[in-house]
């Protein structure tokens, strides 16, 4: 996990440095991020598919599908928003400041690196750590009402 972030830090850093006249305003951004990166921060930045199904039932979150259009062309998960990562700079203004984000993709490892670039943004960010296939597999078949019920969305 910890390999993740540094990736996501690493990327995001070097994503900065190419636009012409803004690298110094992006890093510095991030350097802020990493400044103030301490233990709650980490604690903070993750949410599992209950939680997140609990956030989205209260309408305390919202669920941003950042995989490429190929991959949502193949399947989507029928609720949320698609942002494709290299998207999500010039996209920002779709997303609400009220709400915490979530980021999600199959796994983890892009939905990281979109979680901490918001969050440099002043987003209350965070990213789905069992990823869309967990979530998938929360919700298919018999598995979904225990899930559910887990989750406390439905009564037994």
């Amino acid at each position: 996990m910890k390999n993740i972030v540094i990736a996501a830090c690493i990327l995001i850093a070097s994503f900065c440095s190419t636009i012409p006249g803004m690298a110094e305003e992006k890093a510095s951004d991030f350097d802020t991020f990493l400044t103030n990166f301490d233990y709650d921060t980490r604690a903070d930045m993750k949410t599992d598919s209950k939680k997140l199904l609990k956030l989205l039932e209260e309408k305390k979150a919202v669920l941003v599908d950042i995989r490429f259009p190929e991959e949502t062309r193949a399947w989507r998960m029928g609720f949320g928003l698609f942002i494709p990562l290299n998207e999500l700079p010039k996209r920002l203004a779709e997303l609400p400041r009220d709400k915490i984000i979530v980021t999600a993709c199959p796994h983890k490892d892009r939905s990281s690196i979109a979680m901490a670039y918001l969050r440099t943004k002043g987003y209350n960010a965070r990213y789905l750590t069992d990823g869309l296939i967990g979530l998938a597999e929360n919700l298919r078949g018999d598995s979904a009402k225990e899930f559910l019920e887990d989750a406390g969305l439905v009564k037994p």
